[in-house]
């Protein structure tokens, strides 16, 4: 890696620091085609905490028939005691995913819904309204239990069944499931269509809607190299949290468009160029995601992994 590079050129209008959702070892790993062992896994969460990343999305415990990749959840989780300072959130499906999260120390969970009802079906096997009215008593458990829970909302800019998403229904749906009582909202990007300025809207619709920007996270997929441009539209109006997976990881099992998610190493060398501070090591990352794609037998799609691992070389 180049010493003073990127150089750092802060543009206006962007905030001072963002967080960093990191996804790759749930989202990123739960798209693998074999399982991944448990300690190898639990190497990784622990690898990207020592890159300085705070928040990093562990596992899911949704039953093992439909995500056999992350079966192992009530063995992973307790081997990330160890890590001080890092918020660990999971994925749960419903009641009986909230229950083993609990019981196993989970202070942050996240439910996952949908802005098209095509999506809903897939992947939940329910309407939209009938997922919604299944999340309901499991958000006000949680939020009993003092957890911290995140909505994710996927579909938001196209769905690969029904073509547009009108940002009108998107709003509304984003609505619904803050109103259950969501600390934050993370927009899915899921099958990586959107472009700035649809991003613009739907922030600006959700705004209008009464919904502020600080409670917004954006999650996108690089399918066709649209992630980085949309991101910074999203920085520009304000957000402050971003989801992104490192080496690039991920996809999504029930939608078969979806590619990669936005690579954390990408979005690092980005901000760092704008002066926007993430806290993350940028060379102890990309050591980790090399690391990573040599478990999985393939280089990472990462350019910036790409990038800086043949200069190592």
């Amino acid at each position: 890696m180049t010493p003073g590079l990127p150089m750092s050129v802060p543009a206006q209008g962007l905030p001072p620091r963002i967080r960093i959702h990191e996804v790759g070892a749930r989202d990123g790993l739960q798209n693998e085609q074999t399982v991944v062992p448990t300690e190898v896994k639990a190497e990784f969460i622990h690898r990207l905490a020592e890159a300085g990343l705070t928040t990093i999305e562990a596992t899911s415990f949704v039953h093992p028939k439909w995500v056999p990749q992350l079966a192992d959840a009530e063995v992973l989780f307790p081997q990330l005691g160890g890590i001080g300072g890092v918020d660990l959130p999971v994925l749960v499906p419903n009641a009986r995913g909230l229950e083993r999260a609990r019981d196993l120390g989970a202070r942050r969970i996240a439910v996952f819904g949908s802005a098209t009802e095509s999506f809903a079906k897939a992947n939940l096997n329910r309407t939209v309204d009938e997922s919604l009215a299944m999340f309901e008593p499991v958000v006000a458990t949680a939020r009993t239990a003092g957890m911290h829970v995140r909505g994710y909302l996927s579909m938001c800019f196209g769905d690969p069944w029904e073509g547009p998403v009108p940002v009108d229904r998107v709003v509304t749906v984003a609505k619904r499931l803050l109103d259950l009582g969501c600390d934050e909202l993370s927009l899915g990007d899921t099958i990586g269509v959107a472009t700035p300025g649809h991003v613009l809207a739907l922030l600006t619709g959700l705004n209008a809607a009464g919904v502020g920007t600080e409670s917004i996270g954006v999650h996108f997929h690089d399918t066709y190299g649209q992630a980085l441009s949309n991101t910074l539209a999203a920085l520009q109006h304000g957000v402050t949290t971003v989801d992104a997976s490192a080496g690039g990881l991920g996809g999504c099992p029930y939608a078969k468009s979806a590619t990669g998610n936005l690579a954390t190493e990408d979005l690092v060398w980005m901000l760092e160029g704008l002066g926007v501070e993430t806290g993350v090591d940028l060379g102890r990352l990309t050591a980790t995601s090399v690391w990573m794609a040599g478990q999985l037998g393939r280089p990472s799609p990462s350019r910036t992994v790409r990038a800086l691992s043949h200069q190592e070389q």
